[in-house]
C-alpha cells in the first residue's frame, strides 16, 4: 500500500478510478430518484461524496477528496447538457464552469504530489480531533465543500430548468465569472514561480504584491457572477445563495485556517499590515 501511495502515477490511476465509480454511481442514483432535479442531485452528491469518503479512509488520506470540487461541477453541467435542452444562454453558462472546473482540476493535478501527501490541514485536523477526527473528516472536509458546490451549482440548474434571457446583466455576470478563472489562474501560476526560487518568505510580487490571497478571491467571484448572472436572465435573486455560503467558507474558514499557518513566520505582523486580504489594490498605511 506504501509503495502504490509513493507513486504519483499509481496514485493518479487509483484516484481515477474511486472517481469514476463515484461519478457512476452518483449518475445511477441519479437517475432512479422519483423526486426533482433539485433534490436528486442533492442525494446523488451526497452517495458520490460518501463514496470518495470511504476511500479516504481506506488509504487514510482526507486529500482524496481534493479534485472533487472542481470535478463534480463539470460533470454536473456536462449530464446537463446531454439531457436537456440547451440554449445560447446556458450553453455560455456550461463553458463558464468548464473554464473553472478544468483549469482548478489541471491546477490539483500539477501540485499532486501522489497519495502519502495529505492536505497541512487536514494533518492539522487530525492532531487536534483525535478520536473525533473521523466525524470531522466526514462532515468538515467531505459534506460541507460538497453541499456548498451544491449551492453554487443551483444556478446552472435552475437555468435548465426555467425560461431564461440573455441580457446585459446576465452577460456581464458570466464575463465576470470567466476574468475570475483568469485571475485564478494568473495568481496560480505566479505562486507555482515563486515556491520555486522562495526569493522571500512571502510573495510580494504580481496580483501577490497587495493581495494575500487573490486566489481565494478568484473563487469568490466565479460563483457569484454564476449566480448574478443567472439571477439576471431568471429574475429570481434566491439563486445568489451559493455564492454567499462560498463566501462565507472562505471569509470564515479557509482564509482563518490559511492565515493561521502564515502567522507563525516572521515577519508576517508586517506583512499582514502592509497587504489586504482580497483585494490586489495597495493597502495604504500610516
Amino acid at each position: 500500500m506504501e509503495k502504490i501511495k509513493k507513486s504519483r502515477a499509481k496514485s493518479f490511476v487509483i484516484l481515477s478510478i474511486i472517481y469514476l465509480a463515484a461519478i457512476i454511481a452518483g449518475i445511477l442514483v441519479y437517475e432512479t430518484l422519483p423526486f426533482n432535479p433539485y433534490i436528486s442531485l442533492l442525494i446523488a452528491d451526497t452517495v458520490a461524496t460518501v463514496l470518495v469518503y470511504l476511500y479516504s479512509v481506506i488509504f487514510d488520506n482526507a486529500s482524496v477528496y481534493d479534485p472533487y470540487w472542481s470535478v463534480a461541477p463539470i460533470i454536473i453541467v456536462l449530464y446537463l447538457c446531454f439531457s436537456n435542452k440547451a440554449n445560447a444562454y446556458t450553453a455560455m453558462l456550461v463553458i463558464a464552469v468548464l473554464f473553472w472546473g478544468i483549469r482548478l482540476t489541471t491546477n490539483w493535478a500539477y501540485t499532486f504530489l501522489g497519495l502519502q501527501h495529505q492536505d497541512w490541514r487536514y494533518t492539522m485536523l487530525k492532531a487536534n480531533t483525535g478520536r473525533m477526527y473521523q466525524l470531522v473528516n466526514f462532515v468538515g472536509i467531505h459534506l460541507v465543500p460538497t453541499l456548498v458546490v451544491y449551492a453554487c451549482m443551483l444556478p446552472v440548474i435552475f437555468a435548465f430548468e426555467n425560461e431564461t434571457k440573455i441580457n446585459f446583466g446576465s452577460v456581464y455576470f458570466i464575463l465576470v465569472s470567466i476574468f475570475a478563472v483568469l485571475l485564478q489562474g494568473i495568481s496560480d501560476i505566479q505562486m507555482h514561480k515563486f515556491r520555486k526560487t522562495k526569493p522571500s518568505t512571502f510573495i510580494r510580487t504580481g496580483l501577490w504584491k497587495h493581495s494575500r490571497h487573490p486566489n481565494y478571491l478568484g473563487e469568490i467571484l466565479m460563483w457569484w457572477g454564476i449566480g448574478l448572472s443567472v439571477a439576471f436572465a431568471t429574475g429570481n435573486f434566491i439563486v445568489i445563495l451559493g455564492a454567499v455560503a462560498n463566501t462565507l467558507l472562505f471569509l470564515c474558514i479557509s482564509i482563518p485556517l490559511a492565515e493561521g499557518k502564515q502567522s507563525k513566520k516572521e515577519g508576517y505582523a508586517e506583512y499582514k499590515k502592509q497587504t489586504r486580504a482580497l483585494l490586489p489594490i495597495k493597502k495604504f498605511t500610516k
